[in-house]
């Protein structure tokens, strides 16, 4: 399961480094990962010190520090 979630995490860090800030949704539907994987993900990259997350409103944004 630790794999399965660093590379998640890997898949997040590559769109973003790529795309810039980015929803939440757009990440889900763009990555292809589902809502359990992107919320994984989420959690590892915060825990690693590596995401800045930005909500407004309803939309959280997502970007590399």
């Amino acid at each position: 399961m630790l794999s399965e979630i660093g590379d998640a995490a890997g898949k997040v860090w590559l769109y973003l480094d790529a795309n810039g800030p980015s929803s939440v949704t757009k990440i889900t539907s763009e990555t292809g990962l589902g809502k359990n994987e992107i919320q994984r993900a989420i959690g590892w990259l915060a825990k690693e010190d590596k995401l800045d997350v930005e909500l407004k409103g309803r939309i959280e944004t997502l970007s590399l520090k």
